[in-house]
């Protein structure tokens, strides 16, 4: 039979202690991290802060670091991704085509939620387009959009056909390719390399169509709130050249 002294009293209480002061520490940390979650989740995202010079020149930066082979220094992380759970302030609007080889982030060396992205081959702008533009830059404040088109762009090459052979696709492509044809024209009166000409006409004319065709872009333009500016990406060595005279 065991009898209980005072040093077996005292061991046990000391075990039960330091147990119950491990587990508030416990519940105290997990509390804390909760509410400085729920902290995070409630309060708001500023808009962007950059003005449109500022934000062009950090993606002409960007290009510069994904051409010359830099480290990426883009936030991606766990943290960014909870920021980023309470909302979105994106510097840019990039207007550019679906081709595999064009993908905006990597060649711009930008992280998540740097970029609001509209994407479809010949990187045109229809309804749903434009809406999407016209929110990005009336309702989250962006400062910059760019209209990329690049090296040998396969839809630029089809509206090329259609004006030069009369060619004919299937389904809807036709009808995908019909808005760049007048690029495609005005480039051919210039002379040179015609596709080249097309892709950067096709950028060139896009970018002023969003000056002139929308009240919340030219408000913002009048209020010297964004910028717009045509780019061509060069596949090959990884060179944007900017057409900021828009």
């Amino acid at each position: 039979m065991h009898i209980n002294c005072d040093c077996c009293v005292t061991d046990s209480s000391a075990k039960f202690g330091r147990r119950r002061l491990l587990l508030g520490a416990v519940g105290v940390f997990a509390a804390t991290a909760l509410s400085n979650t729920v902290a995070r989740a409630a309060s708001p995202v500023a808009k962007t802060a950059l003005a449109p010079v500022e934000a062009l020149k950090l993606m002409k930066e960007g290009n510069e670091n994904f051409k010359n082979e830099a480290p990426s220094l883009s936030a991606n992380g766990r943290e960014r991704r909870l920021e980023l759970a309470r909302g979105q302030a994106p510097f840019c609007v990039l207007v550019g085509c679906s081709d595999s080889r064009v993908s905006p982030e990597i060649l711009f060396g930008r992280g998540l939620g740097e970029l609001f992205i509209v994407r479809n081959a010949g990187n045109t702008v229809d309804t749903a387009a434009l809406g999407s533009i016209e929110y990005a830059v009336g309702v989250l404040g962006v400062p910059l959009v760019v209209v990329l088109g690049h090296q040998s762009c396969g839809a630029v090459a089809a509206a090329v056909d259609v004006v030069q052979k009369n060619a004919t696709f299937p389904g809807v492509i036709g009808e995908m390719v019909q808005p760049i044809v007048p690029a495609v024209l005005e480039a051919k009166s210039q002379g040179g390399d015609l596709l080249e000409a097309s892709v950067r006409m096709n950028a060139r004319r896009v970018a002023k169509r969003l000056t002139t065709q929308s009240l919340v872009i030219k408000d913002a333009l009048d209020t010297g709130k964004v910028k717009v500016v045509g780019a061509r990406y060069g596949l090959s060595d990884g060179h944007v050249e900017w057409m900021e005279d828009i």
